[in-house]
């Protein structure tokens, strides 16, 4: 066996309840576990592997890498309670201003796995309106002590006092991504998209199938960038099974979203893969392709595959080096929000992202990425863009 097969085999131990056989333990020896740790924890999900390794009597405290898979464990409950506690003191601050707002992403699926622990994630998400926005960061960095770190295109990001990461969120997803999908999500406020579980807060929910549009929407935006990762296909399989527990009328409603906003084609794949991964389902060719391109992003994707895309997108190597020094307007407003209001401002902008890379050490990732750009080959370019036709982006 394969250590990513191995791997996944244990990650349906830990995760999804099934049993590992004779055949799959005979396999797993301590030969093996350099590599497991080393694939696990490229995909962030080395705390889950260990755990099925411990469980299953598989490792020891005294074999080579068990300290490793111990550490990631540790790491991963204490990240997640501390994400918990921040998370309390963030939505309390939001209901003391009656800012109304939405949670998104890990601190909603992780109510569906075994146990909440097991989903980490890099930040904690929170959409507020964008007319709250400035509110809201007021009254987190004035009570809270958080620090402004800088605005996106579509949220802000701010740090704890002990350095958790905290992204308010305005918008869902960026204009340039998922572009089919962006007049769905933008509706995300309206009553038939999310609710209020108590009145008498400011905490609203997505109803399911805006939070599967909006999982789906998401997985989309970064596969477009260069990769996904592992988890974000977990997750789906778990709200599949949720799924299937409620009934075909939540599955009609996820699917007819889908379908309005473009998306049911790349979600269907997705579904296939997770089935390949966490039900044992036979891969073929697009689910192996699509396997292979997310191996190779790791969780955040490759510079490479980033490059790939956009070298096809922008027509060749000459034009993508242009508009990487000439950023296109509809890019270059999402690092300066301010071009939404006034784009004839956008030359001056330009001028100032120029500084910024020479004066504060983006110059030289600029140059590498026009490096691996020079060394993209066309086919490599090609073969990204037909993987993209062929799941539906």
């Amino acid at each position: 066996m394969t250590v990513s097969q191995i791997f996944f085999a244990l990650l349906r131990s830990e995760v999804c309840g099934e049993q590992l056989d004779g055949k799959i333990k005979s396999e797993i020896k301590p030969d093996i576990f350099n590599s497991l740790y080393a694939f696990s924890k490229r995909m962030e999900l080395a705390h889950l592997v260990g755990a099925a390794l411990f469980k299953n009597g598989l490792i020891s405290d005294t074999d080579e890498n068990a300290a490793l898979f111990r550490k990631q464990q540790f790491q991963a409950v204490r990240r997640y309670e501390q994400m918990k506690y921040e998370q309390q003191l963030a939505c309390g601050i939001l209901e003391q201003e009656k800012i109304q707002y939405i949670p998104l992403k890990g601190a909603v699926i992780r109510d569906f796995y075994p146990e909440p622990w097991m989903r980490t994630s890099c930040d904690i998400d929170i959409l507020v309106h964008q007319e709250d926005l400035k509110q809201a960061v007021k009254s987190l960095t004035e009570k809270l002590g958080y620090r402004f770190e800088e605005e996106g295109g579509h949220d802000v990001s701010l740090f704890s006092k002990n350095k958790t990461h905290i992204e308010l969120h305005y918008e869902l997803v960026e204009d340039k991504y998922a572009s089919s999908a962006h007049d769905i999500l933008i509706s995300v406020w309206d009553s038939k998209y999310s609710y209020l579980p108590d009145t008498n807060r400011s905490l609203r929910m997505m109803t399911d199938e805006m939070f599967y549009f909006y999982h789906i929407a998401h997985i989309a935006k970064h596969i477009e960038e260069g990769g996904c990762g592992i988890r974000p296909i977990l997750d789906l399989w778990l709200l599949d099974k949720n799924e299937k527990k409620a009934g075909p009328g939540k599955i009609s409603a996820r699917d007819m979203l889908l379908e309005k906003g473009n998306l049911l084609d790349f979600a269907n794949i997705c579904r296939r893969l997770s089935e390949v991964w966490f039900s044992g389902a036979e891969p073929d060719d697009t689910t192996s392709e699509l396997q292979e391109y997310i191996f190779s992003g790791g969780v955040y994707g490759t510079v490479q595959n980033h490059i790939a895309i956009h070298k096809k997108k922008r027509g060749g190597g000459a034009m993508y080096a242009l508009k990487k020094i000439f950023l296109p307007y509809e890019i270059i407003k999402h690092h300066y929000p301010i071009l939404q209001k006034h784009k004839w401002l956008t030359p001056l902008f330009e001028i100032r992202r120029w500084f910024k890379l020479i004066f504060c050490g983006g110059i030289k990732r600029s140059v590498r990425e026009l490096q691996i750009n020079k060394n993209t080959t066309s086919e490599q370019s090609e073969k990204i863009a037909d993987l993209l036709r062929k799941i539906g982006l």
